[in-house]
């Protein structure tokens, strides 16, 4: 009998356990502030409410009626390029005009028990949160072809090119006959042709990457040099909470040398770095960064930024440059204060920005978006109300720079009653001149385009010219007194 009595209470404090968390899950923190007012190059950042427990509000995925299209920005059209697919993450144009996508989820986790009862739970919440927001189950690792060869924006080809190798592949890359693919775990590369129907032979694998993870899509660009892929990898924790040990080769852009064979990290203290492209007016890299949560409703607004080599942006400990998140246990690396990157434009808190393009040369989305980025904000599942489940557009100056606040281009994915029709993950340029967009959970690529646009000219590259190298070395020192001296004497003038 006391084995009995001591079971129940055991039971019953579970119980109570249990109704404590979902209690206070179901109370989280209203936002403040609107989702612009977050956004765009000096956005209001809050003084940060550590959460015990996160603000969870999750949009559950029911689909797409026949017939319903997102809502467009004017002067849009929208239709379904290709649907019936399970889960499309990363969209991919080939040069031929043929578009690839991944078909993958997260990659199986083993539990081997060491990671105690607090793992345990949060492997149960993420459980929860991965099926509530459509993402549950197998990966397909696959690799489909879609091809629209008559044209009418509509690919009439759907066909799995590879599957064997593949463990929740995201990232594509192709140049001179070679297919690159950022499985979880490794990159690798493929003999592909244009326009063949399917890859074969045995994968050659270029790189290991930090496996599985928190955050386990690994999505790669390749230089437009060909020379040089790069790999997003993002973390596994929030704030490095199980500690930075296991963080090592994360939260970082990864740059391997194709030539000599050779990888460096090239950009560090990004928490979970997405959608990757060069910038058209000065050939940079630029990446889309998911932060950090439970801060509340309003904080850390997700970010666009440049990543110069070498870069560091603060990540567990700091967030937009100098805001210190006292939360971190481990202590703070000397002067990363000083040396910290501030990024250059915060999209909102929570929205999830995945997929980024610059404007192509060709595009057809009208003279209203011929000059900036095209981002899929996948959507919160931690704000109230929620944030994102839109492609939004961010203008960039002629110089290069954003300006403004985010402008949608397709909205209409989220529903009044909290629901979702679908989330808007990638987006890539179609040979037409129209953009792609992947919604995962809804299994369907939308196309948009500006159907009475004519093709968009290339955005000029910036230059100027350099500054002439000095011919010889002067002591600072001796510069300072003569410029003292010389507005000491105008001023007894």
């Amino acid at each position: 009998m006391a084995i009995i009595r001591k079971l129940a209470i055991a039971v019953l404090v579970l119980v109570l356990v249990a109704g404590v968390g979902i209690y206070f899950l179901s109370r989280g923190d209203t936002a403040d502030l609107s989702v612009d007012d977050v956004a765009g190059t000096e956005p209001t950042l809050q003084e940060p409410e550590a959460e015990s427990f996160p603000t969870v509000q999750i949009a559950k995925p029911v689909g797409w009626e026949d017939g319903e299209l997102p809502e467009t920005a004017a002067g849009l059209t929208v239709n379904r390029f290709a649907d019936g697919l399970d889960h499309p993450r990363v969209l991919y144009a080939l040069p031929n005009g043929d578009v690839l996508v991944t078909l993958t989820r997260a990659p199986k986790s083993d539990d081997d028990g060491e990671g105690g009862i607090m793992a345990t739970v949060r492997g149960w919440v993420a459980s929860y949160l991965f099926s509530e927001a459509g993402a549950a189950g197998e990966s397909p690792n696959q690799i489909v072809l879609l091809r629209d060869a008559d044209g009418d924006g509509i690919a009439e080809l759907q066909r799995v090119i590879r599957e064997e190798g593949l463990d929740s592949p995201s990232g594509l890359s192709w140049h001179d006959g070679t297919l690159y693919v950022a499985n979880h775990n490794a990159v690798i590369a493929f003999d592909y042709e244009l326009g063949a129907d399917s890859v074969i032979g045995e994968p050659r694998k270029l790189m290991d990457l930090a496996p599985g993870g928190g955050h386990w899509m690994r999505n790669m660009e390749i230089h437009p040099d060909g020379d040089r892929l790069f790999v997003a990898v993002g973390s596994v924790s929030n704030i490095g909470e199980s500690g930075m040990e296991v963080e090592e080769g994360r939260a970082m852009i990864w740059e391997y040398n194709l030539a000599t064979n050779r990888q460096r990290q090239y950009g560090v203290g990004l928490r979970n770095p997405n959608g990757m492209d060069f910038s058209p007016w000065s050939g940079e890299l630029w990446t889309t960064v998911n932060e950090r949560d439970m801060l509340g409703s309003d904080l850390v607004p997700d970010y666009l930024t440049n990543v110069p080599v070498g870069a560091q942006y603060g990540w567990p400990w700091l967030y937009f440059k100098d805001n210190i998140d006292r939360r971190v246990e481990t202590p703070m690396p000397a002067y990363l204060m000083e040396y910290a990157r501030n990024p250059e434009y915060a999209l909102g808190p929570h929205v999830a920005a995945l997929g980024l393009v610059f404007t192509a040369e060709g595009h057809r989305m009208g003279d209203a978006m011929a000059s900036g980025a095209f981002i899929a904000r996948h959507g919160s599942w931690n704000r109230k109300p929620p944030s994102g489940y839109d492609v939004v557009y961010v203008a960039f100056d002629e110089r290069g720079n954003p300006q403004g606040k985010p402008l949608s281009v397709l909205t209409g994915f989220l529903n009044q009653d909290g629901t979702t029709k679908g989330r808007p993950t990638w987006v890539e340029w179609a040979g037409d001149g129209s953009l792609l967009v992947s919604d995962d959970t809804a299994g369907i690529i939308w196309r948009t385009v500006a159907p009475e646009a004519e093709p968009g000219a290339a955005i000029a590259r910036v230059s100027g010219e350099r500054l002439p190298p000095p011919r010889e070395l002067q002591d600072p020192r001796a510069t300072f007194e003569e410029d003292y001296l010389r507005s000491q004497a105008g001023q007894s003038n």
